[in-house]
């Protein structure tokens, strides 16, 4: 058998591809950055080509580089960014659109007469998530309506795991897994099937949907490459960094800083359905078996930081925010409300737009870095309060992402949710939770084999209390969302 392994990481702002040895080391890795279409206020999209391509650039690389037979690769692994929705021709593989990213708000106004109409509640109960344009059914209805595509037989809709599928396949291979099904809204999350009352209720019964398999699974193979090779792994990216951060048992949480943020609570075999907006959702299908997870999403985190970088031009990169924050006046009074894509989780309000209050003539952009950074914590603090309230008990967070590189961030994290946070020695725990279901798929380990893979780099504990500065803050997001 093979000693490595290929995970494809693809993104919302970078595709990866990530080497990894028998041990599942990381050897190497190749990145490539993406182009963000925003067309119009609050459209966010991606070109399919472009992320096609480089996905192709990223997982060639590192052949070549590496001199690695296709032989020598025991599986590849996919994670990827949910809820976005592809659109392509059946035949030609060609896109029909720019894909439609997660971020997207296009179809607010299409989900509030839903709201309207009643029907947030069955949707709520058959698929544990709430009616918002985040998620993927509303999308493609979008697509369906907007584009005058004829032949219904000719076009094929999925999210990017399924477009790499069909692409790294050569058309052969149209599969997605239990979790990035369980994102779309037409997924009955507890007989894990395609629902006909969803279907009818967003006007897809007549569109194509691909076979739902588990997350450790055959997904066929690729000859793109010299030979070859089979993918074996799939997961969406934060159920990924779940299992990256070897959360197997029920109860364990982690919560991922990447372009957003996602805390995630494995509940088990227990369906919980949250009272306070969070979301349920299929954490894995191992063996049969669903393990479900309550998740809170904020849409806005490390793309804060990103905005602090590329539009206001304050640092020349995120790293450099860590430096600004702790020059900041630890007094200051600013506060920041990230919400530039509206707000997710416990507000869910997709008009809600971003700001910046209390500046004085003192504020300046260390007061502004402190006070973004500090708002990814606040956001975070609202989403263990309610999985509190839904009768979680908390006592520690393993956290993953580029932010966990932020110690400041981290140590203000602690001290905002007054929680022991966990950094492991690999962040990159996403592509990570893929190499894990891929190494399971291929039959090369079993799930119980993995636990000791997890190694902590640095635990952060609660020092200074935040509660004031959390209720100023709470106070001036009210007033931007009344």
């Amino acid at each position: 058998m093979g000693n490595f392994f290929i995970t494809i990481d693809q993104g919302t702002t970078s595709s990866r591809a990530i080497l990894y040895d028998n041990r599942i080391n990381k050897v190497d890795i190749s990145q490539v950055e993406l182009t963000q279409y925003y067309p119009k206020e609050g459209l966010v999209e991606h070109d399919l080509e472009e992320i096609w391509n480089s996905v192709v650039f990223c997982v060639r690389e590192l052949i070549e580089k590496h001199s690695l037979k296709p032989e020598e690769i025991v599986s590849i692994g996919i994670t990827n960014q949910r809820e976005t929705v592809a659109l392509w021709d059946k035949k030609t593989q060609k896109p029909l659109a720019k894909a439609i990213v997660w971020q997207d708000r296009r179809t607010a106004e299409f989900c509030k007469k839903l709201k309207e109409d009643g029907l947030e509640e069955v949707i709520k109960e058959k698929t544990g998530l709430l009616l918002d344009p985040y998620f993927s059914a509303s999308k493609m209805k979008w697509l369906k309506d907007n584009l005058n595509l004829k032949n219904k037989s000719d076009y094929l809709f999925g999210t990017i795991d399924t477009f790499l599928i069909y692409k790294l396949s050569g058309g052969k291979n149209f599969f997605t897994d239990a979790s990035n099904a369980s994102r779309t809204s037409l997924f009955n999350i507890q007989n894990c099937k395609y629902d006909e009352d969803l279907l009818k209720i967003f006007d897809l019964e007549d569109i194509q949907l691909p076979e739902i398999k588990e997350n450790a699974d055959y997904f066929g193979e690729t000859e793109l490459f010299g030979g070859t090779i089979k993918i074996c792994g799939v997961a969406g990216d934060q159920q990924a960094a779940l299992i990256g951060q070897t959360c197997f048992e029920s109860g364990s949480v982690k919560s991922t800083y990447g372009t957003g943020c996602f805390l995630m609570l494995n509940t088990g075999k227990n369906l919980v359905t949250s009272k306070n907006k969070l979301l349920t959702t299929v954490a894995y299908k191992l063996d049969g078996d669903i393990t479900y997870a309550l998740e809170g999403s904020i849409f806005v985190a490390g793309s804060s930081i990103q905005y602090l970088r590329d539009k206001l031009n304050f640092f020349n990169s995120a790293e450099e925010s860590e430096k600004f924050a702790l020059e900041a006046d630890p007094s200051s009074q600013v506060f920041v409300v990230p919400a530039f894509t509206g707000l997710g989780a416990p507000h869910w309000k997709p008009e809600a737009k971003g700001a910046i209050f209390g500046l004085t003539l003192n504020s300046g952009i260390n007061e502004i870095s402190l006070a973004t950074l500090e708002s990814v914590a606040f956001q975070t603090k609202e989403l263990l309060n309610a999985m509190q309230a839904d009768g979680a008990k908390v006592n520690s967070i393993k956290i993953d992402g580029g932010m966990s590189n932020n110690a400041f961030f981290s140590q203000l994290l602690a001290n905002t949710l007054k929680t022991e946070i966990y950094k492991p020695k690999d962040i990159e725990t996403t592509a990570l939770g893929a190499t894990y279901l891929a190494a399971i798929g291929s039959g090369f380990a079993k799930q119980d084999d993995l636990k000791d893979f997890w190694n902590m780099d640095k635990k952060f504990l609660p020092e200074n209390n935040l509660d004031q500065k959390f209720a100023a803050w709470q106070k001036y997001l009210k007033k931007l969302i009344q």
